[in-house]
Formats: structure tokens, sequence, C-alpha cells
């Protein structure tokens, strides 16, 4: 016999399944919303901790088997919502931007912009506001992969707006001299200017702030740690000895008391070289599993592997980021990548709530 129903009667079903990964049961979380229970249905709404969720659709399909379950073939819609979590303790200078997240890597040359840019969208492509700022003052390339050469952003009286492209809020440097202006400062003068990117910018709200640091070490990530409320530093790094060698330096420094920002995870990229007219073929031409190594060395997620396939830097030259194009099976895994960060962040945040 089935279960009488009623809002109570269904949320105690529903207290049955649990969130993938905070391990805490949906109506605990205060994830269900908007219930609405009558003979012919029941209809309610997840809310999900971000748009980026890659378990939403196991999600789903818990609730209608729970449900099923207590009440037989009863029609059921479930809607998913999402609010961003994020950690905010007041002193920050962007009050609108729930999460910061800081990319790095070891060594230049390791397509750590690449991956910052393809990154960025796919978040936006989720239904999340993202935004990215070109940290790396002296070799700015994010204006050229983003198609914005050549472009100024707009002002606000003596504030800065971010240009809007591909779904992302992008400044950079590059966007504010001339392209070919070569950029020869002291450290303290380009903290200066990183500094003006956070006070005299609108971000506005964004449930994602990627920021695309310099390779190494320096005065640029010391200041980004003193100035902001990071939610987490992603790595990224080639599966080569020589770039994991640079990138366990650039995990120390995370580490280091004086910084002390949160690692999500390992971006291990050019894991593989894949032909386009073969894509069942992968060829490992910078080695393998360095990634892997090195994620598990410092106690992270191995968040993404990104293969080394045609069309890539053609893409970034016409200011196209690759995740762009579906066709391309780098957008999956781009795609892939952007769920498991917001993944991450998502239970470090919740944790931190608890």
């Amino acid at each position: 016999m089935a279960t009488p129903l009623s809002n109570e009667a269904v949320l105690k079903t529903l207290s049955r399944v649990q969130e993938p990964d905070l391990k805490r049961d949906l109506v605990t979380l205060k994830m269900i919303e908007d219930l609405n229970v009558s003979a012919t249905g029941i209809q309610f709404t997840i809310l999900l901790t971000t748009p980026a969720c890659p378990l939403k659709d196991q999600m789903e399909a818990d609730c209608k088997a729970v449900l099923a379950a207590d009440y037989g073939d009863i029609p059921v819609t479930i809607g998913m919502r999402a609010r961003t979590l994020g950690q905010k303790t007041g002193r920050d200078l962007l009050p609108g931007v729930k999460n910061v997240i800081l990319v790095a890597s070891g060594k230049g040359g390791v397509g750590k912009s690449t991956v910052s840019a393809n990154l960025a969208v796919a978040l936006a492509q989720t239904g999340a506001k993202v935004g990215l700022m070109d940290a790396d003052i002296y070799g700015p390339s994010v204006p050229m992969m983003f198609g914005l050469q050549g472009q100024r952003p707009e002002m606000d009286g003596d504030k800065i707006i971010p240009i809007f492209k591909h779904g992302v809020k992008v400044l950079s440097i590059g966007l504010l001299i001339d392209e070919k202006q070569a950029i020869v400062w002291r450290g303290p003068m380009a903290s200066n200017a990183l500094r003006q990117f956070f006070t005299d910018v609108i971000w506005g709200e964004l449930d994602y702030l990627l920021i695309d640091l310099p390779p190494g070490t320096g005065d640029i990530h010391l200041t980004i740690a003193q100035l902001l409320e990071v939610g987490g530093a992603v790595l990224v790094t080639t599966p080569q000895q020589v770039a994991l060698a640079d990138a366990r330096k650039a995990a120390a420094m995370f580490n280091m008391t004086s910084i002390n920002i949160p690692m999500l995870g390992v971006i291990e990229n050019m894991s593989w070289f894949t032909p386009l007219a073969h894509a069942d073929e992968r060829y490992y031409i910078f080695g393998k599993g360095g990634g892997r190594t090195l994620a598990e060395e410092f106690g992270v997620a191995l968040l993404g592997q990104i293969p080394l396939v045609q069309g890539i830097a053609e893409a970034a030259d016409q200011g196209q980021p690759v995740v762009l194009h579906a066709g391309n099976p780098s957008a999956h895994y781009y795609a892939q990548l952007a769920g498991s960060l917001a993944q991450q962040l998502s239970v470090r945040n919740a944790a931190l709530v608890v």
C-alpha cells in the first residue's frame, strides 16, 4: 500500500537522498524548494550548489527512485536551480564575487592561459556568472584568446567596466596599453597596477572570478594573497618531468604560512596527442601520469586531463576558445573540467559553512 501523500511525508522520503559530494541528505541541506504535493503529482526544485554540478542527473534519478518506492507510479516533476556557494568574511575587495580561483603554473609554456580561457567559458556555459582577470602583467595573452585585440574597456566615471565576451567578463593589462608595447616594470609597479584591477574595476556579481597568474612565483602572487579572499588555486602542468619539478614549487608556495591558499587540484594539459581523424588513438608525447602523481603527492584531486588536439591553438589565435567548438574533442574535456572544479569548490565551501 502506497504511503499517504503530504508535504511532510514527501520530505521524509526525500531525506533518504544524499548529495553525492557533501554526504548529507537533500532535506537537511535545504536543497529542496517549491514543493507542491497533490493527488495528480509531486513537483519540487533541487537547489544546486553550483550551475556546473556534474551530479545533478544522479540526484534527480535518486529522488525519483525513492518517490516511486513510497508512492508508486505518480508523476514527478523536478526542476533545477543553482545557488553558488561562496565563503566571505568581509575583508575582501570584491564583495560581489562569491569565489576567486587562481590558475597557476610552475613554468611558462604549459598552456595555463589557454586552460584559463577555456575553463572560464566552460563555466559560463553552465549558466554561472564568470569573470576572467589576466594577471600576467608582463605577458598578457587573454585579449588575443578572446579576440579583443585593439579594444578598450568602457568607463563608468573613474571605474573600468570589463569587456563581456563569450559569456565572460574579461579584463587584462593588454586591453589598456598598445599591444606592441613592452611592459618593463619593477615588481612594485606591477603590483600597484594589479591592485587597481580590484579597486577600480566594476566586476559586479560573479559566481567565479578566475585569475590567470604569471608563471612561477613572485610579487603578483603575494599581492593577490594579501588583497583577496581566495577560494582556492588550481595548478596547470604537463606530464613532462621538467614541468612537474617547477609545478611542485608553485604548489609549495600556496602551502606557505604567509600565503595559505588551498589547492583545489591539478589540471594536466597536453596529456596526450590525439589526431582529429583518429579520435580513439593516444600518443603520450610528453610522458604519462605526471599530473596524477603530482596531485597524489599534495593530496588534491586530479581535476582533468586535456589532450593535445589540432584546433586548440588555432581557436585561441582566432579569439574563439576551443570549448565553443562542440565538434572538437577538447570541448568535452573542458566541460568535464568545469564540473570537477565547481564540485571541489562546492565541497570546500559547504564544509566551511558546516
